[in-house]
């Protein structure tokens, strides 16, 4: 039969590659990167050419499953809405809505059906026991933008294509292709800034793929990286090297933050983060000193105890310098659909209700995801009940993941939409599983508002829906009607305003995506009346995507404070500074504990957290789950390179093997995140063959981030043993 050939974009990360595909009697033949994509440039990582693996996965599910007893049996789609919605319904009228939980996995940003549909079934519910990976990952980002900027999508990114300086904290964007940062091609835009004469410089507890690259890279002591960016600003305001330039005319609080990092002296900062004072005075002159200087801090800084702390600096940083807001600097793109200016922008709301049991702050109406387990163990009015999973894995994923596991063997009921039996829907009593991704089109909400290049591409389906299947958003839609039948809605309400509000919200959901899509491109800032007047069917004429340019300078104006201005302090960032000083103090003075070191996740381009791993052309190679350890590290506890050893934490212990290197900081060792595929009854052969450990049965549901409640997946406190029937013969083997 005929080739043909599709275009569309990578739905797995956040680099949003463009791609090719060439479909021959219904099969993919290959996969290639897209040289006419404006943002991609024809970049392709190895997770994309795995998308043909994905739709082909025998292990994916394709209709509804339904737990009797031990065993599952396939049923058809009225059946399976009716009773989800039956079971859901029963536990509301008895126990109440926020009985019934719901956690929202990475793969939902991924997938837009998800983005605008899934308030169809929340919407009924009115649960505020909800929660996301939001909170395993960049709460702290978004809390900052929020309480600085006046949304939590207002988050700036290097301008990579124009700077001449990008200092690094936490991020190691060639495994990851960018996070908070859509920069496909990574890896040749920096190599372009540093041919232009610009320098990356990296700061980081393990010597990654990006700091190999990088002009310099700096050790940190993990959990020291607030010690060094607020010692950076002392240096800045104590060295008379602030210029804020235009910044300063709408920003508020500049003088105050100059008085209350004072006390953050770069000899203070070095007895906790391990880069010395010389060199932190020295990278604060570079940074006042560089034409275009971007600071940029990920995953390392968000996910440890300062987190909100690190991303406040780093704000701090690129506004006193004068490079928020600056080509070259951070700067703020502008999407085609844009969820911070549009129709039904969500700005955000922090600390509006508090979790049941330990009172954890929510942030635009999610709660942190550590305190899910305790929400469904601990009995009294509001417990968890029941529970909602979608595209998630929290049993891998979050903190402490025993314990959820322990939960989740508890609960009246559960329902997981998802395409596989994992080692968390190993738990639902129903398994609701949506067309693959190359079965649905596709328009990336979230990702253009990080993204290095404002443009805007839209994916068709490479296959149709397959008889007797339903997308995602489909199914949202079903549920959602169903529950406001058993429920109803508004019941305080005259009958005309009720009905008005019934109606308007099946017509939103019979509505696609696509539909939306348009009628947001129409009304954005490029729809009508404007030179490039997108639509839908412009998008749909474009198959390569449209190039709307270069990132632009977007202050004041874009900012949503009502004064328009920026915000820099609040009570909350007072407070936590004032702590902050306090614990500094009692870090410098306590030694460690005798053996004790600290434990850092890390990731890998062939991975993408716990959902990549059924992929036999991503898993195979050498080996990638071992623990990264110093070799002096080692020799001081009489372990070998290649033995098995035991690491435990205060929740929980496992064996894993250990590998020696030099590119790890001594005092920290380094576990993947993402594995520990070994768990009985998940039907993902290839990830179970390749199982590795799971980090998060040794992070801790208790090691919080104060201020946002994100876990601190980063610089947890372990001890690493030998396991003691593995020393004997690795010991004679190596005499």
């Amino acid at each position: 039969m005929a080739e043909h050939v599709h275009y569309g974009a990578c739905n797995l990360c956040e680099a949003i590659c463009g791609l090719e595909f060439r479909v021959r009697d219904g099969r993919i033949v290959s996969i290639r990167g897209d040289e006419q994509d404006p943002l991609s440039r024809g970049h392709i990582c190895p997770k994309a050419v795995a998308l043909q693996d994905l739709h082909e996965d025998p292990d994916r599910l394709r209709r509804p499953q339904k737990r009797v007893g031990d065993q599952w049996q396939e049923i058809g789609w009225e059946q399976a809405l009716d009773e989800v919605a039956d079971r859901l319904a029963a536990i509301h009228r008895a126990h109440g809505g926020q009985a019934i939980g719901g956690y929202m996995g990475n793969p939902s940003v991924h997938n837009w059906g998800i983005m605008t549909h899934s308030s169809a079934l929340f919407g009924p519910l009115k649960t505020r026991s909800r929660f996301s990976a939001t909170s395993v990952d960049q709460l702290p980002h978004q809390l900052v933008s929020y309480w600085l900027y006046g949304h939590q999508l207002m988050v700036a990114v290097p301008d990579i294509d124009r700077s001449q300086m990008i200092l690094m904290l936490g991020a190691n964007p060639l495994a990851s292709n960018g996070s908070l940062w859509t920069v496909p091609d990574v890896r040749k835009r920096i190599k372009a800034m540093q041919a232009r004469g610009g320098r990356l410089i990296v700061v980081d507890p393990r010597h990654t793929e990006t700091a190999e690259i990088a002009d310099a890279h700096h050790f940190i002591r993990p959990g020291g990286d607030a010690a060094l960016l607020l010692a950076l600003l002392q240096v800045i305001f104590a060295e008379n090297l602030a210029r804020p330039g235009r910044l300063a005319d709408f920003c508020d609080g500049l003088e105050d933050a100059a008085h209350r990092v004072a006390p953050f002296t770069p000899e203070r900062a070095a007895a906790v983060c391990g880069i010395d004072a010389d060199t932190i005075r020295a990278l604060a002159r570079e940074l006042v000193a560089s034409p275009a200087a971007a600071v940029y801090g990920r995953m390392g800084v968000s996910t440890q105890a300062h987190g909100t702390l690190c991303q406040w600096a780093i704000a701090a940083l690129n506004i006193v310098t004068g490079n928020l807001d600056r080509p070259g600097g951070m700067m703020f793109p502008h999407p085609a659909m844009d969820l911070i200016k549009g129709p039904g922008s969500k700005p955000g709301h922090y600390d509006a209700w508090r979790s049941r049991v330990r009172g954890l702050p929510e942030f635009g109406g999610e709660l942190p995801v550590a305190a899910l387990a305790e929400e469904i163990l601990t009995p009294g009015d509001g417990q968890i009940r029941a529970l909602v999973t979608i595209a998630g894995n929290p049993v891998l994923s979050t903190p402490n993941g025993r314990q959820l596991e322990q939960a989740l063997g508890t609960l009246d009921f559960m329902v997981a939409i998802d395409c596989y039996r994992n080692e968390t829907t190993r738990f639902a009593d129903y398994i609701l599983p949506p067309t693959g991704g190359l079965e649905h089109d596709h328009y990336d909400l979230i990702f253009h508002h990080f993204a290095m290049r404002n443009t805007a591409k839209y994916s068709p389906a490479i296959f149709a829906k397959p008889e007797g299947a339903l997308h995602d958003w489909q199914i949202f839609a079903g549920l959602g009607r169903r529950l406001r039948a058993r429920l109803g809605s508004g019941r305080s309400k005259p009958m005309l305003q009720r009905l008005s509000a019934r109606l308007r919200a099946e017509v939103a959901e019979r509505l696609p995506p696509h539909w939306l899509l348009d009628q947001a491109l129409k009304r954005g800032p490029y729809g009508k009346g404007r030179p490039q007047r997108l639509s839908l069917k412009a998008l749909r004429a474009a198959p390569h995507g449209i190039d709307l340019g270069a990132l632009r300078e977007a202050l004041p104006r874009r900012l949503c404070h009502r004064e328009r201005r920026i915000a820099l302090l609040n009570d909350a960032l007072r407070a936590e500074l004032q702590r902050y000083d306090r614990v500094l103090a009692e870090l410098q003075t306590q030694a460690p504990r005798d053996g004790e070191l600290w434990l850092i996740g890390r990731r890998h381009v062939r991975s993408n957290n716990s959902w990549m791993h059924n992929a036999q052309r991503l898993v195979k190679g050498k080996p990638r789950h071992q623990l990264y350890m110093h070799p002096a590290d080692l020799e001081a506890r009489g372990l070998l390179d290649g033995q098995r050893v035991r690491i435990a934490s205060r929740v929980g212990e496992i064996d894993v093997e250990v590998m020696a290197t030099e590119q790890i900081m001594r005092g920290v060792v380094s576990l993947p995140h993402g594995w520990g595929h070994a768990r009985p009854g998940v039907q993902q052969r290839v990830a179970q063959a390749h199982a590795g450990q799971s980090a998060n049965d040794l992070t801790d549901d208790r090691y919080l981030d104060r201020l946002s409640g994100n876990a601190a997946l980063n610089g947890v406190p372990v001890q690493v043993m030998a396991v003691r029937d593995d020393l004997a013969p690795r010991v004679a083997a190596n005499a």
